[in-house]
């Protein structure tokens, strides 16, 4: 297994977030905060060998022993890299049902992980995301000792750091996300399951028998 790492930053605004006591959070005269999340990104890879074109048992056994060492789970990105002439075989429809088994979805985007995939071999690639805010918080200059114009240090420390750990997968943070398979029975899914499900305080209590000791004869 292989790991690769990359950084992206949120915005323009995020280079200054590292800045912690400088000038640029102790003189912000805009509503717009320094401290801005930056994104990094860590891909992971497996590479897996194929018979026939197919997967054997003994491949998906590994298979689900390095996806339960992973702990994957929602937020991560997961592609089938296949070097073959034609590819999406036998072999990847395999790798795609044992990931929705786990309720996930792979994904067509395949990140660029180092060295080439050995013939007959697939390679399972989890992309994950980390957003963090780098210099929070920053108490250096408070606004009610600022003799200029200007926002606190800790402006924006609060919100988006508490954004940068709340997002599901921080990825969005930078382009949003995509509906890629429009689905409207998805979006009421969870209207319907509140709904149905029937009210914690509903029906009798149970009864359980008791006893009790007196200390004596």
């Amino acid at each position: 297994m292989k790991k690769l790492h990359t950084l992206t930053l949120l915005a323009l605004a995020g280079s200054l977030a590292g800045c912690t006591g400088g000038s640029a959070a102790n003189s912000n005269r805009s509503m717009d905060s320094v401290h801005q999340p930056i994104v990094s990104n860590q891909i992971f890879n497996f590479d897996v060998a194929t018979l026939g074109g197919d997967l054997p048992p003994s491949e998906q056994g590994r298979l689900e022993g390095w996806l339960d060492a992973m702990g994957i789970a929602y937020g991560d990105r997961i592609a089938i890299e296949d070097p073959s002439l034609y590819g999406k075989g036998p072999a990847t429809a395999m790798i795609k049902r044992m990931v929705e088994r786990r309720g996930l979805l792979t994904t067509d985007a395949v990140p660029v992980t180092a060295g080439a995939v050995p013939a007959g071999y697939l390679r399972v690639t989890i992309t994950r995301a980390n957003a963090r805010v780098p210099g929070c918080p920053n108490w250096d200059r408070k606004q009610s000792s600022s003799q200029v114009n200007a926002t606190s240090s800790n402006y924006g420390c609060a919100v988006n750091s508490n954004l940068a750990s709340m997002v599901a997968d921080p990825n969005d943070l930078i382009k949003g996300a995509r509906n890629e398979t429009p689905d409207p029975s998805s979006a009421t899914k969870p209207i319907r399951v509140f709904r149905d499900k029937e009210p914690s305080g509903s029906g009798s209590l149970k009864e359980t028998a008791t006893s009790s000791d007196g200390g004596g004869k």
